[in-house]
């Protein structure tokens, strides 16, 4: 059996964005819901047509939803990282949410929005973790939440299985993500096993697609190299002028400390004169700028 990727646009939308039973099962396993706010109907929204970007067209895939509550769900996997990523899906999540209400229509008709954000690529270093949910709360007392936005960001290299705890579906969900792809001969037995992402597999299999299909999903790869060898490029760039900044800033302190130690020995040898020759404290301090402390340590 050969697979493709599912984090590939084609793929990926093909399985969570045409079986209302696979991404209800995959935002339930890895949207930190209570138990009782699990989702129980999925009907799909219709995606908006966004102007082309050159530079981000290949790394951004994305589904929409809304349950029977009314609570909507956006999921986006972002292939290549970029700062502006965080600013786009809170804009997007802040404009599904301000939509839902038209005009003379009262607040309490809103419903809560989830935004979804799986990344294939590392973004916070400092953190070992690779799961990062970010809310609206009170600065002092993190119990105090303004509900409405809710999103949450996966960094899928980070992702060890054993970091999960009991959570069996997040764990299969997240292992489909980040084990599954061209290479992959045999699934492992814990996938197949399960109903639900053994349908996913089904669905990626290499032989239901055209080839049509799966020349667009190869230029989708090439794409993805392409964007990642830009922003690296970008970043690579940017850190050789930082260092370079910081090489010249290093030398201006140095010179300057360098100034200042000379200046400090000039004084300390020159008190040091004055007082072998019976000076007085007093006019040794006003002479050099010393304190008697440490004109009494020479």
């Amino acid at each position: 059996m050969k697979y493709l990727d599912p984090k590939a646009d084609l793929t990926f939308k093909k399985v969570f964005g045409e079986h209302p039973d696979l991404v209800k099962s995959f935002l339930n396993a890895l949207l930190p819901l209570d138990e009782g706010d699990l989702i129980e109907e999925i009907e799909y929204l219709p995606a908006e047509l966004v102007p082309e970007n050159p530079l981000k067209k290949n790394s951004i895939v994305d589904v929409q939803c809304r349950d029977n509550r009314g609570r909507c769900f956006i999921v986006e996997m972002q292939m290549v990282w970029s700062p502006e990523f965080e600013q786009r899906v809170l804009f997007n999540a802040s404009k599904a949410y301000v939509r839902q209400l038209g005009k003379g229509e009262t607040y309490d008709l809103l419903h809560p929005v989830y935004s979804l954000c799986l990344v294939n690529d590392i973004f916070m270093r400092e953190d070992s973790n690779f799961y990062h949910v970010f809310k609206m709360l009170h600065v002092e007392h993190s119990d105090r939440v303004i509900e409405g936005l809710q999103l949450v960001f996966i960094e899928l290299p980070k992702f060890k299985p054993q970091k999960m705890g009991d959570k069996k579906m997040a764990v299969l969900w997240l292992r489909y993500l980040t084990e599954i792809d061209e290479k992959t001969k045999h699934a492992p037995i814990e996938m197949l096993d399960d109903p639900e992402v053994n349908k996913a597999l089904n669905v990626i299999e290499e032989s239901a697609f055209s080839d049509a299909q799966l020349r667009g999903y190869e230029k989708f790869w090439d794409g993805v190299s392409v964007e990642r060898t830009l922003y690296n490029g970008g970043w690579k760039q940017g850190k050789k002028e930082g260092r370079e900044e910081g090489r010249r800033e290093g030398i201006k302190e140095g010179r300057e400390e360098g100034r200042k130690k000379g200046s400090e020995e000039e004084r300390l040898k020159n008190a040091k004169a004055l007082k072998e020759l019976g000076v007085s404290f007093e006019i040794i301090t006003k002479a050099t700028g010393l304190t008697p402390d440490k004109i009494i340590a020479l």
